[in-house]
């Protein structure tokens, strides 16, 4: 007998018959199979997530700094437009009543009736502004007065620190600046 004959005694043919008749059937729960060990490269390193962080950074900071400006001229053009709107919702009103608001009825009597009208049939079904009395981009009420000094009436936005003059945003926005 060789040395390695000696080393397999003749049973171990049986046994491996059987090993592999076991490992082989479909239904084995216990079937060893050969699973890959898991990749050192599989997720992001570290420096690959910071990386993709500083980019957005870099990106949320672009958009920020190029909307953030413009954020107040939009409300200076919003309250350009209102006054544009409630200036021909006046002139509607002085069209059927024949006369502006007075200052005490106010841009109220855009919306509702005024006590006291000498016609009020030829008040308009709904008045003369939809959706009601805006406020000015800053939440506070346009300003109305009649007789104006600059115009027929006036109508004042005191821009975004309500008050009386300023320069950018913080300008009156005025209806007979055109």
């Amino acid at each position: 007998m060789t040395s390695v004959e000696s080393l397999n005694p003749p049973h171990n043919d049986k046994v491996a018959e059987f090993n592999n008749e076991f490992n082989n059937k479909p239904d084995n729960k216990f079937r060893m199979e050969h699973r890959p060990s898991p990749r050192k490269d599989a997720g992001f390193s570290l420096l690959e997530i910071m990386v993709a962080l500083v980019i957005i950074g870099l990106l949320t900071a672009t958009v920020v700094i190029n909307v953030v400006p413009n954020i107040g001229t939009a409300q200076t053009t919003r309250a350009k437009s209102d006054i544009r709107s409630l200036t021909t919702a006046l002139e509607l009103y002085r069209l059927d009543l024949f006369d502006y608001p007075d200052e005490q009825d106010g841009l109220r009597a855009l919306v509702e009736a005024p006590a006291g009208l000498s016609a009020p049939e030829r008040y308009r079904l709904g008045g003369y502004l939809q959706g009601g009395l805006p406020n000015d981009p800053w939440n506070r009420p346009y300003i109305y007065r009649y007789p104006g000094e600059n115009g027929v009436f006036d109508i004042i936005s005191y821009g975004a620190d309500g008050e009386i003059g300023g320069e950018g945003n913080d300008a009156d926005i005025v209806s007979w600046e055109k």
